[in-house]
């Protein structure tokens, strides 16, 4: 048992051009490399054998959408900032570190690192500032989801981190894919919301 648990330390996860960095420090140079680099379509190719022993090669052609940094400042864009660099993290119910967060955990620990402290959970951060349109989502505003459809049941926090004429992009805790960012347009999404807070600064 130790010793497996020896050799699953031995990997370098954020290993970059032989120097080792945190995972900010990581998800700050991916972020560069976005911006930095326009995305082009890749090509994957996949071959499989059928039953009869022949075999059938399948091309998907992938275009990665682009990082968009959204436009905002101050205060907000070092939490938005913050946020980011928990991306990747995975989901962990009452979780409020990087082995495992919760949605309004990320939340206030990406505002307490910024030097703004926030309540903990998403029933209390939904009450922590003014109420705000879908239409005038501004980056930093907080988005409030329930389980199901046409829920008024709060259950589900996320931060908006872009504003543009591509839609709204927010990021948040996901129960299964941990801290990612998804388009608030999306119908699950829609479907799901309660309202949205813009909070007190």
């Amino acid at each position: 048992m130790l010793l497996l648990l020896g050799s699953s330390c031995q990997r370098k996860l954020n290993q970059h051009n032989g120097r080792y960095y945190s995972a900010r420090d990581m998800a700050r140079l991916k972020h560069g490399q976005r911006t930095a680099r326009p995305s082009a379509p890749r090509t994957k190719t996949r071959t499989t054998t059928t039953a009869a022993g022949g075999s059938v090669t399948t091309t998907k052609t992938v275009v990665k959408r682009p990082f968009r940094t959204g436009n905002a400042t101050g205060t907000l864009a070092s939490v938005i900032d913050n946020a980011r660099g928990y991306q990747g993290t995975p989901y962990l119910f009452g979780g409020t570190t990087r082995l495992g967060l919760d949605c309004s955990a990320l939340l206030q620990l990406s505002f307490a690192e910024a030097g703004v402290t926030i309540p903990r959970s998403s029933n209390e951060q939904a009450v922590w500032g003014q109420p705000v349109k879908p239409t005038e989502l501004k980056p930093g505003d907080f988005l409030f989801f329930g389980a199901s459809p046409g829920s008024q049941v709060i259950t589900h926090v996320g931060m908006v981190t872009v504003v543009d004429g591509e839609g709204v992009e927010f990021i948040h805790a996901s129960t299964s894919l941990g801290v990612i960012e998804n388009s608030f347009e999306a119908d699950y999404y829609l479907s799901r919301f309660i309202r949205a807070v813009r909070p007190r600064l």
